[in-house]
């Protein structure tokens, strides 16, 4: 509040005279000033006020970082979870393609009055005495499996990609072609019976050693890339083995693909196990 003066100048009181009293002289005062000035009731109030302040706005900064932390703990967790449901999406999908598969597999084929049953020749090719210690005939299981119209030979003798191509054509088919998805959930399932371990892995007709990168069926067809199935990483072309590099193809995880992935390129010289392939033959009964 501003500093109010008062003022009061040369005001003269002048008693009057009696009898019984003296008189005595005027009485004059002169500027009386009274200043309305107001002090601050204690000397640190200013101080307590800017301090108040600044622990207002201290409160007000740490409810912003605690609420920035929680928005960024809950974006983090939708993506974790937006993730995971993905890939369990993908799984199912997986599970339920591999089980379509299977059924089809079991099908029959009806033709008027007649059951018309696709078949596999069934004829024994393993010798008395295995000549390879490398080479196992079971015969609890059939040499060729029938799936879609196709037989499916699981060649357990290691060879090269070369000779294993020799040898199916030698029997009246060629190195396993893959024409679609359910093909290729149908030889990944059973790859996983017929591996020992996991570098265990079979050959199928796929090269790229006329041309660099350029991948050609048996047939000479060209590989479709949107229908590919090369693990993580593959083809990588890799020299450690072998300076011309790698230029065939070899499938198959033990333990399963993550969806169906297991293809990967190696020296056309080493030798795997192989898949041949053939037309069935129809009976119909």
């Amino acid at each position: 509040m501003p500093e109010a003066d008062l003022t009061y100048a040369d005001v003269n009181f002048t008693r009057p005279t009696s009898r019984d009293v003296v008189a005595s002289d005027d009485v004059t005062y002169s500027e009386v000033k009274i200043s309305n000035k107001q002090q601050p009731a204690c000397a640190n109030c200013s101080a307590n006020i800017q301090q108040s302040g600044t622990i207002r706005r201290s409160k007000v900064d740490s409810v912003r970082v605690v609420l920035l932390v929680l928005v960024s703990l809950l974006v983090a967790g939708l993506i974790a979870f937006g993730l995971t449901w993905f890939d369990m999406n993908k799984k199912l999908q997986t599970l339920k393609d591999e089980k379509e598969a299977l059924r089809r597999n079991f099908s029959e084929i009806q033709l008027g009055n007649k059951t018309c049953l696709p078949t596999c020749d069934q004829t024994s090719t393993c010798p008395t005495t295995p000549k390879d210690k490398n080479e196992m005939c079971l015969n609890n299981r059939p040499e060729w499996e029938r799936y879609q119209g196709k037989c499916y030979k699981f060649n357990t003798r290691k060879s090269s990609w070369t000779e294993s191509r020799d040898s199916c054509r030698a029997q009246g088919g060629d190195l396993v072609k893959i024409d679609s998805r359910d093909e290729q959930i149908f030889l990944e399932i059973r790859l996983r019976d017929w591996m020992e371990k996991d570098e265990d892995k079979f050959w199928i007709g796929l090269t790229d050693s006329e041309e660099e990168d350029r991948w050609l069926w048996v047939d000479g067809s060209p590989l479709d890339e949107s229908l590919t199935f090369w693990s993580k990483g593959e083809p990588d072309d890799w020299t450690g083995e072998n300076p011309a590099g790698e230029d065939c193809v070899r499938m198959g995880e033990k333990g399963g693909a993550d969806d169906l992935k297991c293809w990967f390129d190696q020296s056309c010289d080493a030798h795997h196990k192989s898949i041949c392939e053939k037309s069935t033959k129809t009976i119909c009964l």
